[in-house]
Formats: structure tokens, C-alpha cells, sequence
């Protein structure tokens, strides 16, 4: 079968990419409104770009030409905090998906500890065992779209916050105690599976 996206609903497309692409890391984003309102959202358009210097990306959907919370606050802003989602807080994380108002704060919703930062005002979440600080170096949206595009995120991460449970000699990750959640399609997440080796050549 082939599929040309150009012919295929917005749906039928979205469906293919999160079912093809899989696992995808999630970026736990937490943002600080203009007003001080804090916000947290999850999104699994989430990688890392280069390490030199360490940067992030994310990319925020858009619905009828509006923009999340998310992404007004950090263009507003220009700062942002990428929180790792475990096995631990997952449903937390899953509770700050919903559809809310922009004066809802989500650490709340969610039941979640906000701690305060060290070079940004955005807060990180303390339940997450890897946090990092970031900040806005580039954005960029998607050219000729139909239902709304979407706006690409790139930030520079300024601080690492890395719990020392998951954090072994070298500034090597413990994967036993880290426990990374990723996101496969529909209402599917996945946990660390079997883990194999194969050196480079």
C-alpha cells in the first residue's frame, strides 16, 4: 500500500506517523504563563537535537489556528523545562494531557510538586527523576498546512537535574532505577524491554 499525505485526512495521516514511530521519548513540558501561571503538558513530538551545546526539541500541535497553553507561554516567555516521564508518575503525566482552561494550573490538577528552578522561572516537577532547563533558541512552523500545522521548539538546555538514583559513575543513566516510559500509538505506552548490544564497527 502507499499513501500520499497529501490525499489523506489530517487523522489517517497522524495515525500512520505515531503508529510508524514508535517508541517515542516524552517531553513533560512545564511552562510559566506572562500572568505567573504555572502549566505542565506532555508531548511525545519530543527528541534531543545536538549535544554540543545540549540542545531539545518539541513540537506543539495546532487546532483551528490556536495555540496550546504550552507553546504561548514559551514564546512568550522563551523558557521552558523538560520533565522524564517514568513508570511512577505516568498516570500524572496521562491527567496533564486534558483539555483545560489557561488559568488551571496542571502541577495541581495532576497532584504534583512544583520546585522552583535555577536559571529559569518556570517550575520542574519534583517527582521526575531527570528535569532540564531550557531556553528558547529557535522556532519554527510548518509551511503549507491544513487543519493548523504545528510550531517546532528548539531549546538550549541550560541546567540538568538528574535525581542520584538513576545516576551511575561516568554520567552514565541506571536504566534499572531510571524506568523511562515512551509512547507508541493510540492509548499505548511502553515500558523499557529487553536491552541488546551491538557495537559499532
Amino acid at each position: 500500500m502507499q499513501f500520499d499525505p497529501a490525499l489523506n485526512d489530517r487523522r489517517s495521516v497522524y495515525k500512520l506517523l505515531t503508529g510508524a514511530v514508535i517508541p517515542r521519548p516524552i517531553g513533560w513540558i512545564s511552562t510559566l504563563s506572562e500572568d505567573n501561571i504555572p502549566n505542565l503538558a506532555p508531548f511525545s513530538f519530543f527528541n534531543v537535537v545536538g549535544d554540543d551545546p545540549p540542545h531539545v526539541m518539541f513540537s506543539a500541535a495546532r487546532s483551528s489556528g490556536s495555540n496550546k497553553d504550552t507553546l504561548n507561554n514559551v514564546l512568550s516567555t522563551g523558557q521552558f523545562v523538560v520533565n522524564m516521564v517514568t513508570e511512577d508518575i505516568v498516570e500524572q503525566m496521562n491527567k496533564t494531557s486534558e483539555m483545560v482552561a489557561a488559568d488551571v494550573n496542571e502541577f495541581e490538577l495532576a497532584g504534583l510538586t512544583a520546585l522552583e528552578s535555577v536559571k529559569i522561572k518556570p517550575f520542574r516537577v519534583k517527582e521526575s527523576p531527570i528535569t532540564m532547563e531550557c531556553e528558547l533558541v529557535h522556532h519554527y512552523e510548518l509551511e503549507n498546512h491544513q487543519y493548523g500545522g504545528a510550531v517546532v521548539i528548539i531549546g538550549k538546555i541550560v541546567m540538568f537535574h538528574i535525581d542520584d538514583d538513576v545516576l551511575l559513575e561516568d554520567f552514565k543513566i541506571d536504566m534499572d532505577h531510571y524506568k523511562p516510559v515512551s509512547r507508541l500509538a493510540g492509548a499505548n505506552y511502553s515500558r523499557m524491554g529487553e536491552i541488546f548490544t551491538v557495537k559499532r564497527a
